[in-house]
Formats: C-alpha cells, structure tokens, sequence
C-alpha cells in the first residue's frame, strides 16, 4: 500500500532533518504526518484523486503537495535534495534504537562506520568506547539496539501484515476465477509477528489467477510462478505465498498450512493412532488411501476426534487436551467490546476534537469512551499541567450533553513516576472516571526498582489500569527488565487491570504475558491508545492478542455494560484504599 511508502518517505525525511539540526517543529510534522498515514485505513491514492488529503490529521498543502508528487512520479525532490551531502550508512545507523543523529554523525565522522554490520563489529571488539559519550555500558545497549533491529527486518509487526494480507484476499475475491480464499500461516494465528503472508485458493481456472496475482501492483518481485503456486515479494518487502489447492481438500490445506508445525504433528499422531493419514490433501484411512475428510477444516478436526480449535490458539500449548477435555475456552470477539478506555484528542498529542473521538465511538456501537489525554510530565505529548486537566475533564463532562447514546468519561494516561508516584496528586485524580498509569521515561532502571515502580503505581486507589505493561516498542525498543509475576499479582490483589495496547507498534502485553495474566486471573483491558480516529480499529489486534491468551469476554473489564463499568472502577478505587 502507498500508505506505508509515503511514511517512510516522511519518516526518512524527519531523519534527515534532524540529522541537519532542522526547525524540531518541522521535524515533528513529518513525524507525525508519517505516523497518521501508517494508521490511515483508507487508500491514500483515493484520498489525493478525491483531493482529500487535508482530512488526513496533520497533513497540511504542503505535505499534500509532496504525496501528490511521489504518487506520480514515485518520488521526492525535496527529500533528494536533503539526502544530499549525508552519507547513507549514517541514516542506517539511527535504525538502531538509542542511536541519535549526533551518535549517528559522530560514529561515522570518527570511526567510518557506513552500516549496522560494521557497527556491531567494533561495539562486540570493544573499539567504540572512548568516543565521546561512549562508554563500555553503552557498547552493550548499542549491541542490544542492533538485535532488536535484526528482528525487526526479519519479521513485520501483525498491524501492519494483517492489512497487507487483506488487501490481496480483496484483490483476488475480485477474479471470477476465484471461489475461495483464505489467509493461512502465523497471520491467521494472530502472531505478534510474522514472517511471511500464506494465501489458499480454489479455482477451476488457476492459470488466470495465477497471471493476476503476480501482476497486482502490490508485487515488488516475482520470485516464483507455477500452475498451482507463486510467490512474490510485497513492495513492504515481506513474502507472500499463494497456493490453488482443489475445493475437496481446502480445509485440510488451510489447517496444515495454518500450522502452527506443533501443533500440526500433534494432529499427525492422533491420526496415526486412528489408522489415518494427515497431510494438506485431506484425511485418508490407512492402508486404503480412501479420503475421510479433507473439504473444511472441522471435517479435519473431527476425523482424529477433536472439535474445530480456533486457529489463534494452535501452538500446542495445552489446546488439544483442553480440546479432548472438553475445556476449549470461548474466546473474546471483538463483538465483546463495548468501549475503549485509551484514547487521545488534540488537547494533547491526538488529532481531534473531544467531539470527534466521541462521535467515532458512537458510531462504531460502543456504550462509552474514555478521554485520556496526557499528564504534565509528557511534555514531549503536551501534557496538561493539573489546572489544564480540570478545565479539559469540564470540556469532556459538556461534550456528554451533546450525545444521548454513548456514555463519555473523563480521565487520564497518567505519567508514573521513577519513584511510582503519580504525575498528579490524588485529589486531581479522584476526580476522574478513569486513571491509566504509564510509563514513559527512565526505561533502564535496575529490575528491583522498576519493579517497586509498577507495584507502588497499581496501589495507588486512583489508578485502575497499567497501560502499556512492558514499554516494549516492536523492532524498536525491548520491554524494560521487572518481575512480571509480582506486578501482576499486585494488579491481582488490588483489583486492578492491565491493558493490552493495541497499537500495532506496541501489542503489549503479548500473548505470553496475557497469558500468565490470564492464568494468575488478573483482569485486563483491550484498548486502541488511538491519537487519531482510524487507530480505533487497532481494537482488532488487542482482541487477537487477547484471544492467543486464552481470554474469555468475563476477564476484560471494558466488556462491562457501562454502569457495571464504572461499577469496577469504583470498587477498584475501594479495594486499593483499604489495602493501603
């Protein structure tokens, strides 16, 4: 999608610009600019011929004026002319997280260091050290930069494959050739993660389809093309690979090419022990070959015994003899939800108006919202002092009066503190709905203390959910170092929530921490962290962390009908309060 190329031409650009010591206001418009096209879900193509680009939040003529330009000649004078003069390794190095422009220029004007390659060398000899700046610590966090950049060119986050894989499944529904098709793989699993796109198709034509599909302008390259399979490299460079498989054995390819490989050999040998054979071509009895099964996936799943097991919770962990036992979980639907209680406006770092988010809530059927700007301490996000929250949670309480069916609240994304105190004080706090506590600077903390932080945070009485759990940033930055066990039993014994974020950079906490989540019972919330109106749909990718956890709709508490949400969050208040 052109939505993710213009981005990076904008990010890139903000790189340069900073590199130069740049204006920091224009600097933060390209960033911004960048990040709101990334969660844009409309086409930005459509957008520009319908000559809609200033509805894009922080797109002004400017900005519009170089989209336009690259969407018709595939390219950016003005980020040519800045390129100019900065060599490109340098750029390459600030990829890696901890890295700035003044480190980037520095390593590259004292050592020649041109890539990330030569990088790791000198920082594993030891030779970086001695630079200015550059101490043996900061060797090790460098190192530990360049592996979370590793993986994150080896892998695409889910936010941005899921969307990716849908685009092609709409272009090939399209071909009258087609009568079905899927998405298979770790995208149908709902990994954090992937790394490359599975799609299965039926055709009684697969020649055509084959034509269409290496010609669709997603195609970066064509790596392979034969009669019944392709694949290409995307243009955001991530493999995909489309198989015909015939209508009678679509349902055992889809399960086989699902996966996840365990789980599949766990089938395999249930089978054997049936006297069958499983393979991506069905079910067969053993010795005849005679096919038993094989058109759809429950067919599978019941020839070795088993009910169908939904596709997020194959990783054998437990799920074939929750399967056998009857004890499969009835997972979370996104349907469950009914509101978000992590949502920014533009009285902080958001794009629209108290009105506008509410607006968009209503209209996708929730029964509340909750405002959460920023708190003073995020001053790189506006945050309000406390007399500006007052005065912002007066706003929000008014905005109430202009909508019937949906229940606005007011609270906050509250700073937690190096110490785990507040960013505001409690009497400031109590007088909100809703106090989301988060973490957003002093990331490399002792594991003792950041710990301690966490803990003290979730004893506040005022503060009901810990956002962003582990601060982890994907092919970013790495979650910071605490005892995950004893912040969650705390959340556990106060009665309060952690959240999974769903914003596709961040999917935290994942599946494996949701997971211990869910098995210690501590409650969670499901939200976007939207700072503009399309990021509500993220809710998608909470759900299907969520749903990887083995969470039922009963553990997240904004699956509450309204009153019985503000019901929790007083008893939480309540709970906190005489533990103190």
């Amino acid at each position: 999608m052109k939505n993710f190329e213009v981005a990076r031409c904008f990010d890139l650009m903000a790189d340069l610009l900073e590199l130069k010591s740049e204006n920091p206001f224009r600097i933060r418009a390209y960033r911004r600019a960048a990040q709101n096209l990334e969660a844009l879900t409309e086409d930005v193509e459509a957008l520009a011929r319908e000559e809609r680009l200033d509805e894009i939040p922080g797109v002004g003529a400017d900005l519009a004026g170089k989209i336009v330009e690259y969407l018709r000649t595939g390219r950016m004078k003005d980020l040519e002319a800045a390129r100019k003069g900065i060599p490109a390794g340098v750029v390459e190095l600030m990829n890696v997280p901890g890295i700035g422009p003044k480190t980037a220029r520095l390593l590259h004007e004292k050592e020649g260091i041109k890539d990330i390659a030569r990088l790791e060398a000198l920082a594993r000899a030891g030779k970086l050290r001695g630079l200015p700046g550059i101490q043996a610590k900061t060797e090790k966090n460098i190192l530990k930069g360049i592996e979370i950049v590793k993986k994150g060119q080896e892998r695409m986050s889910l936010g941005k494959a899921l969307p990716l894989a849908r685009e092609l499944v709409a272009a090939l529904e399209r071909l009258p050739e087609v009568k079905q098709v899927e998405v298979a793989g770790s995208v149908r699993r709902c990994k954090d993660t992937v790394g490359d796109i599975d799609l299965l198709i039926t055709s009684p034509r697969p020649e055509p389809v084959m034509q269409a599909f290496v010609s669709l302008p997603q195609v970066g390259e064509v790596l392979e093309r034969g009669s019944t399979k392709a694949s290409i490299r995307h243009r955001e460079g991530i493999q995909v690979d489309l198989r015909v498989v015939e209508p009678e054995c679509f349902g055992a390819a889809l399960q086989y090419f699902t996966g996840s490989k365990q789980h599949n050999i766990r089938l395999r040998e249930m089978a054997m022990k049936n006297g069958l054979k499983i393979s991506e071509y069905g079910v067969f009895k053993e010795p005849t070959g005679r096919r038993v099964a094989g058109a759809t996936e429950e067919e599978v799943y019941a020839a070795v015994g088993l009910p169908w097991i939904p596709p997020e919770l194959r990783e054998d962990a437990g799920e074939v003899e929750a399967a056998l036992a009857g004890r499969l979980p009835t997972l979370i639907e996104l349907g469950d939800i009914r509101g978000d209680l992590h949502c920014h406006t533009n009285a902080t770092d958001g794009h629209h108006t108290i009105e506008a988010l509410v607006q968009a809530a209503a209209q996708r059927g929730y029964d509340y919202i909750v405002v959460t700007d920023h708190t003073k301490s995020a001053t790189v996000a506006g945050g309000l002092t406390a007399e500006q929250m007052r005065a912002h949670v007066h706003k929000i309480r008014a905005a109430q009066k202009k909508f019937k069916d949906i229940t606005v609240l007011a609270g906050a994304e509250c700073d937690i503190l190096p110490d785990g105190t507040m960013d505001y004080p409690d009497a400031v706090l109590a007088e909100l709905d809703l106090v989301v506590g988060a973490v957003h600077g002093r990331f490399k903390q002792p594991k003792a203390e950041m710990t301690r932080r966490l803990c003290r945070a979730l004893e506040n009485p005022y503060v009901h959910i810990l956002a962003h759990p582990t601060g982890r940033l994907l092919g970013e930055r790495g979650p910071y170092d605490f005892d995950l066990d004893r912040v969650l039993k705390t959340a556990k014994a106060r009665g309060k929530a952690v959240e999974i974020n769903c914003h596709p950079r961040r999917l935290d906490l994942n599946d494996v921490h949701a997971r211990r989540a869910h098995e210690l019972g501590v409650l969670l919330a499901i939200d976007t962290d939207a700072h503009v109106l399309d990021q509500l749909e993220t809710m998608q990718l909470g759900v299907a962390i969520a749903r990887r956890a083995w969470v039922e709709k009963a553990e997240v508490v904004n699956t509450l009908p309204a009153k019985k949400f503000l019901a929790w969050a007083e008893s939480a208040r309540t709970r906190a309060k005489a533990a103190r």
